[in-house]
């Protein structure tokens, strides 16, 4: 099996740390290695080197380098010119693959989880592999159980049984669902029916250029110039429309099954993840950097700065001081960070993006 390791993104939400020039995955957040290295090594327990290839773009291609050294072969890094969202980068990066492993399994993992057991991880990537070679015009989605009212992970619903391998279900989809509101999502957690969804999907290769072919023709169009004239990419690569690989395909495929996973799962995609990651009770303070901090719970505190952070009487917030940025929100609002972003862009104030 191959392994796409998708590294494009910027981590908007993670600001002021994760900035275009200097994105999230390349950032160590949860210890001494980057997100992006930890996946790697996490893949290498389990998969050999010439089976990982890495996804991103032009812009970051210098910073990952630098991050993963020899860990992943040079002519396995998939360089997208200038970034057109994930059907984009996921379409170039399966044609690339496929040219030289037309019969291959491929799983899209992505760059920035954080996740715990990764025998059990492991174990399910290959069971998705042999459900794929035995249903090959499918794709195959990992689903994880929710453990608690998640309202900011998509969702997938399950169907019925469709078939099972050793002591695992496999189940048909039954749809998708966008990010709900508490009630909904508490719902979904007692219902039994509907798991997270990481976006790991497992799929031969034509099996997912036919999709293009189908639901995305143009992309599928700019691929196959890109295919024959592989020179030109940059004239042709910009031509895709930005649209995600959700959106473009998987909310619209129809061969699609599913199989659930129990493994601890955490997108680490804002900083209330990192404190709940790291706190071993919600109560605990997560601190790192120069800081004095008194009378005070809950609190995510990082200090990337020169500068000395103190608090006191502080209560379930987050505060990031880098050089030239501080950030402070309650834990609760952490999703907003990426609004910040928003009107920094709108302000054009390029040099804190």
């Amino acid at each position: 099996m191959k392994i796409l390791i998708l590294a494009g993104g910027t981590g908007t939400r993670l600001w002021p740390v994760s900035r275009k020039r200097d994105p999230k995955q390349v950032q160590p957040f949860l210890g001494s290695q980057t997100l992006l290295k930890s996946t790697v090594n996490r893949m290498l327990h389990t998969f050999k080197k010439e089976d990982l290839f890495l996804s991103t773009n032009q812009s970051q291609l210098k910073l990952i380098k630098k991050d993963l050294g020899s860990l992943i072969l040079k002519n396995h890094y998939l360089v997208e010119p200038e970034k057109r969202d994930t059907a984009a980068a996921i379409g170039f990066a399966v044609m690339s693959i496929a040219q030289k492993n037309p019969d291959a399994t491929i799983a899209t993992v992505w760059a920035d989880h954080h996740l715990n057991n990764s025998s059990e991880y492991s174990r399910i990537l290959r069971q998705a592999e042999k459900t794929v070679n035995k249903y090959p015009d499918h794709l195959v989605l990992i689903g994880l159980k929710p453990a608690y009212p998640e309202t900011g992970y998509g969702y997938i619903k399950l169907n019925k049984i469709f078939d099972t391998l050793g002591k695992d279900k496999i189940y048909k989809v039954g749809g998708f669902k966008e990010k709900p509101d508490l009630k909904t999502a508490a719902k979904y957690l007692t219902s039994g029916h509907y798991l997270w969804n990481p976006g790991y999907f497992v799929f031969k290769p034509q099996t997912m250029l036919d999709l293009f072919k189908k639901y995305l023709p143009k992309h599928y169009g700019v691929l196959m110039e890109i295919k024959n004239q592989p020179g030109q990419i940059k004239k042709y690569f910009g031509r895709m429309e930005k649209i995600s690989i959700d959106y473009g395909i998987m909310e619209r495929a129809k061969k699609m099954l599913c199989l659930p996973a129990s493994f601890d799962w955490v997108d680490v995609g804002h900083w209330r993840t990192i404190h709940d990651v790291l706190a071993k009770k919600p109560a605990d303070n997560v601190l790192s950097g120069n800081n004095i901090v008194l009378d005070s719970s809950g609190n995510l505190i990082y200090n990337f700065s020169n500068k000395l952070v103190t608090a006191v009487g502080l209560r379930n917030m987050i505060v990031v001081q880098t050089d030239d940025a501080l950030l402070v929100c309650p834990k609760d609002r952490a999703q907003d960070v990426k609004k910040i972003v928003e009107e920094l862009e709108r302000r054009q104030l390029k040099k804190y993006l």
